[in-house]
């Protein structure tokens, strides 16, 4: 189902439903017909972080479960190089990239040229951070994903 909604001055933006089928870590998820998305603006923590890796994931499933019905909206670029779908993920009127920043459970990962709704990221991330939310009460992101994939921490 393709809906789509235009704003003045704002170009149309088409969001997809999508049943999540399967939560493969805090910042990927399968949905019905095998597509595998990659919320866009996060990264959460990998396998190898150990706990704060199932907290992360576990944290997605608040927003996003199997089960659930959500809609992905499209930026510029559709895929990544692992050729996952990349969205912005909603759930009713609740922004889910934004909500696992502004709830502690991922940090800010930004790749243009998608950067619609990176303010939005940035400033949960800050609020976030400020009162000590989810991960970073446990200093979580000491060692962020990015470096973790790298083996680098």
């Amino acid at each position: 189902m393709l809906l789509t909604a235009c704003a003045a001055g704002l170009r149309a933006q088409t969001r997809e439903a999508c049943v999540v089928t399967h939560i493969v870590d805090g910042d990927t998820f399968d949905c019905a017909g095998g597509a595998r998305i990659r919320p866009i603006g996060i990264d959460t923590p990998e396998r190898n972080q150990g706990e704060i890796y199932a907290l992360a994931r576990d944290a997605l499933r608040t927003y996003a479960d199997v089960g659930d019905t959500v809609q992905l909206e499209w930026d510029a670029a559709r895929r990544d190089r692992y050729g996952r779908l990349l969205a912005w993920v909603w759930r009713d009127s609740v922004l889910v990239n934004e909500a696992m920043v502004g709830e502690g459970w991922a940090i800010l990962h930004t790749v243009p040229p998608n950067v619609r709704h990176v303010a939005r990221l940035e400033a949960a991330q800050h609020r976030a951070r400020a009162r000590r939310a989810g991960l970073w009460a446990r200093d979580g992101f000491a060692c962020a994903p990015a470096a973790a994939r790298r083996r680098a921490c």
